[in-house]
């Protein structure tokens, strides 16, 4: 947390310890940045006010380290670090981007994709088909876990809001509506992508969210090493668990791109450095135009980088979900967006039922934020 006034003029004086007695979701070092800042605070004091009143809803999980991952972690009682390491996961494989000092990973270029497992007994995590399914459209983590037949202390869900995200923004959008553009293979262009390029072995999962179509996903970004431009990576079963005597098996190679082997498995990813407006023409050379764009985390009022994005995105007319860690950053994004196309949102803001169950650290807010916690759509 820090002064909401930081960088407006004058230098903070000391820690944030004073919040804002309306709103109560930013703090202030001092007396004097809490008035210079109330001219810019005033515009979304009330709004955010309306979002502290829901912050137990944001907070509600159905899993047994709920607490834990969720008020602990929020006001600084527990760590990633710390939840992560009495599960024996810290810096393990997939999880090693889900701490702060994991971070330092994300900085070094990735050798390439690797067969990393859940790290996990088979009885916790989705290392095989689903014995059923889906037979009807999943709308809660319990569901999906019910499904899955994982329980409730398993932490798969930190590493699966990636995939669960997509199945939930295609559902929101309407599934029905991109059936009839749908024959047996679902495209999709997956923007932004960072922590996620240490985890592709959970997008193998859209293979059971999907059954009987083939996924194509196209990750465009500028966090996408260079050496991996243009690398094709087929999905052809799903990540492992640590028990060695387990039937699963992890079959996900490197392809190089134009493989056949590549377009005709279960799940195929394609990573593309760069911004999606300077890459599309690119892409569009080698496959069909999408059927959803999906941009996760995407911070659109935070990057100028967006706009050429989205008049690319209305101007190819493809439906495009994004999500944001909180409510207000999906509000600026809104209004970037009403900006830029002169259009409302299609889809508006809601709750992500998907939303990663562990609270972000260091919130610029006191208001609680989960990765992918709420999705919109144009």
């Amino acid at each position: 947390m820090e002064c909401a006034a930081r960088g407006f003029g004058t230098r903070c004086v000391g820690p944030p310890a004073r919040r804002c007695g309306q709103c109560g979701a930013v703090a202030y070092c001092s007396v004097s940045h809490q008035t210079s800042h109330w001219r810019y605070h005033k515009e979304e004091c009330e709004r955010l006010e309306e979002q502290m009143r829901r912050v137990d809803l944001l907070n509600d999980f159905p899993f047994t380290f709920t607490e834990e991952a969720t008020v602990q972690v929020s006001q600084k009682q527990q760590s990633r670090c710390s939840f992560l390491s009495r599960r024996d996961l810290h810096h393990v494989g997939m999880w090693m981007y889900e701490c702060n000092c994991g971070a330092s990973a994300q900085n070094s270029a990735y050798d390439s994709f690797k067969n990393e497992g859940w790290n996990l007994p088979s009885s916790s995590c989705p290392c095989r088909g689903p014995i059923s399914p889906v037979l009807s459209q999943l709308c809660s983590w319990t569901d999906y876990y019910e499904w899955r037949k994982i329980p409730l202390d398993s932490p798969v869900a930190l590493l699966l809001h990636w995939t669960l995200t997509i199945y939930h923004a295609i559902q929101a959008v309407g599934m029905e509506n991109l059936t009839p553009q749908i024959s047996n293979e679902l495209r999709i262009h997956y923007l932004g992508p960072q922590k996620e390029l240490g985890q592709l072995g959970v997008f193998a999962e859209l293979h059971s969210l999907f059954p009987g179509l083939r996924i194509r996903v196209e990750l465009v970004g500028p966090d996408v090493p260079q050496h991996m431009d243009g690398e094709m990576i087929s999905l052809c079963g799903y990540s492992p668990c640590m028990e060695k005597e387990c039937e699963c098996k992890y079959s996900s190679k490197i392809l190089i791109p134009g493989n056949e082997s590549a377009r005709s498995s279960a799940v195929s990813l394609q990573l593309h450095r760069g911004f999606y407006h300077d890459r599309y023409s690119d892409i569009a050379k080698n496959s069909p135009p999408p059927h959803i764009v999906i941009a996760p985390n995407a911070g659109i009022a935070a990057y100028p980088s967006w706009l050429p994005t989205i008049e690319l995105i209305k101007e190819i007319k493809v439906r495009a979900v994004f999500s944001d860690y909180c409510e207000e950053a999906c509000h600026l994004a809104a209004c970037c967006i009403k900006t830029i196309t002169g259009q409302s949102l299609s889809l508006p803001i809601k709750l992500n039922p998907f939303r990663q169950p562990m609270a972000v650290e260091e919130s610029p807010l006191f208001i609680p934020c989960y990765s992918n916690c709420f999705i919109f759509a144009i």
